[in-house]
């Protein structure tokens, strides 16, 4: 059987074809401004709850959205993907191309993942225009998502079943000057999501 290894060249050969339809256009039909908004936290912060009340709130408000969720991407376009340091990179990797795919069709797009790393999370910001990432620092104290702990996967940390977890043996790098800032150790959904939806009018991602 022929097999073939994919060369620096075949890379050469590809070329990015542009659409007769443009961003603009997709972005004009749906009357909003595309976004990536990403949510950023420990495990147990409160990032998918936070992005789903907002997702709902955004739909409510006639915005077309779409959210990535980072358990939901394990289960298809990574479940290739271990935990190791470079598997983590590669997961943020394609989750951003797809997030910035998703904004040029024009959506508003929701992605909720830990991504712990600060160089990662300024790769994906690389990936789109100037004021199309906003990231999204979901701020729970560790304590607060340790008396959480949703999944049980603190306990588990802490019992030495789970090794290099984000917040017990392994780095959280907090966002240092994130577009929107929830401190929310507090239950409020709602108050939240307001806060959400303030910053995004102040930006004039909506109206």
């Amino acid at each position: 059987m022929n097999t073939t290894t994919k060369s620096h060249d075949d890379n050469n050969n590809i070329v990015w074809h542009s659409h007769s339809v443009t961003k603009e256009q997709r972005s004009q039909q749906k009357q909003q401004q595309p976004c990536v908004l990403w949510f950023t936290g420990l495990s147990g912060a409160g990032k998918s709850t936070v992005a789903g009340a907002l997702e709902h709130k955004l739909l409510s408000l006639g915005y077309h959205t779409y959210l990535l969720d980072g358990d939901n991407v394990r289960h298809g376009l990574c479940k290739d993907l271990g935990f190791s340091a470079q598997d983590r990179r590669e997961n943020i990797r394609r989750i951003g191309e797809v997030a910035t795919l998703m904004a040029d069709s024009g959506l508003i797009v929701l992605s909720a993942f830990i991504s712990p790393y600060r160089e990662e999370r300024q790769l994906v910001r690389d990936l789109l225009p100037q004021g199309e990432f906003i990231e999204v620092f979901v701020d729970t104290p560790l304590a607060e998502c340790e008396k959480r702990d949703p999944k049980g996967l603190y306990k588990k940390a802490r019992a030495g079943e789970i090794k290099q977890f984000t917040g017990i043996d392994a780095e959280y790098q907090a966002p240092l000057q994130p577009e929107i800032h929830l401190a929310a150790d507090s239950h409020n959904i709602n108050e939240l999501v307001e806060q959400c939806i303030d910053a995004l009018r102040s930006q004039s991602i909506i109206t």
